[in-house]
């Protein structure tokens, strides 16, 4: 009785697990890079770090994919040419979509 009990919860578990995986993959649209995207670098605080509400989130950029792995790393190098030195997650990076909106960004600041 407890084993009936304890195979159909199990059961209904799973068939629950996999209804949500469905939902959240529907939604999910993965990051596409290719070589020459702009992308802007994402600023990882160190742990004893304390940052405050308005710093920025992101690095001066943009910076320009030199090669995009097929995991999700990418290898980037800055405008004048400089290549950065370890290669970044795609995870960790945001395409930039206008670069002209990007350099009036900057002229306005």
């Amino acid at each position: 009785m407890i084993s009936e009990k304890r195979f159909a919860a199990i059961c209904h578990h799973q068939l629950y697990q996999r209804r949500m995986a469905k939902a959240y993959d529907r939604k999910v649209r993965p990051k596409e890079f290719k070589e020459g995207d702009l992308v802007l670098r994402k600023i990882l605080p160190l742990p004893s770090e304390d940052r405050s509400k308005w710093a920025p989130n992101y690095n001066k950029g943009p910076y320009v994919v030199k090669k995009a792995f097929s995991g999700g790393a990418l290898l980037l190098t800055r405008m004048d040419g400089d290549d950065l030195s370890r290669p970044m997650n795609s995870d960790s990076v945001k395409k930039v979509l206008c670069m002209m909106c990007f350099i009036q960004s900057k002229s306005i600041k």
